[in-house]
C-alpha cells in the first residue's frame, strides 16, 4: 500500500465551500476505484485555507496506470478541475514502523 498526500491552498472562502462540495462528489469515484483503499479531506485548524487529501492506493502502479487509465478518474478529474492551480504538493508516500498499533 501507498499513501497519497495533496497539499491544497484555497484563499477565498467561497472558493473552499465549492472545493469541498466539489471533492464530496469526486470521492464516489475514488470509492468505485478498486485501486483505491480510502481516504480522507481534512481542513487545516490554525490556517483553514489549507487542506490535506490524504487516498490511500494499492500500490503508486495501481495508482498511475490502473486509476489514471481507468473508467474512474476522468468524472474525478472533471470535478476537481478548478481546484488544480491550488495544488501545492502532490506526493507519495510508504509507511515506516512508527505506526500507532493500538488504535483502529
Amino acid at each position: 500500500m501507498t499513501v497519497e498526500y495533496i497539499r491544497y491552498r484555497i484563499a477565498d472562502p467561497d472558493r473552499r465551500r465549492a472545493f469541498e462540495k466539489a471533492y464530496a462528489a469526486a470521492v464516489e469515484h475514488l470509492y468505485a476505484a478498486p485501486q483505491c483503499l480510502g481516504y480522507e479531506l481534512a481542513r487545516g485548524v490554525e490556517e483553514p485555507e489549507r487542506y490535506i487529501l490524504r487516498i490511500e492506493w494499492t500500490s503508486v502502479e495501481d495508482h498511475e496506470q490502473g486509476f489514471r487509465r481507468g473508467p474512474h478518474f476522468a468524472p474525478f478529474l472533471a470535478e476537481i478541475r478548478p481546484y488544480l492551480p491550488d495544488i501545492e504538493e502532490m506526493k507519495h508516500y510508504e509507511r515506516t514502523l512508527v505506526v500507532d498499533k493500538s488504535r483502529s
